[in-house]
């Protein structure tokens, strides 16, 4: 191969389609219960929810789990820091931010 020729890049049709690659699992409550000093909470809309999963695949502290009855997530709030970023990468918008009442 030249040096102005590129590789053929393989592509997907789906992402579930992607192989599994070095994806590093958070470890829930490594730090203790962290889920008392977040000031936004995040509230899941299981009538808008299709059960992509992109809010358990990227939250970063793997509070985010999959009912195995419902199929539907549930999010531990013991642990859940209320970083936005499963609301900010679902695609349907599903999951609403709720400020913290004491």
């Amino acid at each position: 191969m030249s040096r102005d020729e590129r590789p053929e890049v393989q592509s997907w049709e789906n992402y579930w389609d992607l192989p599994y690659g070095p994806v590093s699992l958070p470890i829930k409550g490594s730090a203790g219960k962290t889920g008392n000093w977040r000031t936004f909470r995040p509230v899941v809309d299981n009538d808008k929810c299709i059960k992509c999963y992109f809010c358990y695949m990227y939250c970063p502290e793997g509070t985010i789990s999959v009912n195995d009855e419902t199929g539907f997530v549930e999010i531990d709030y013991d642990y859940c820091k209320g970083c936005a970023i499963c609301a900010n990468n679902c695609p349907k918008k599903c999951i609403e931010m709720v400020k913290e009442t004491k």
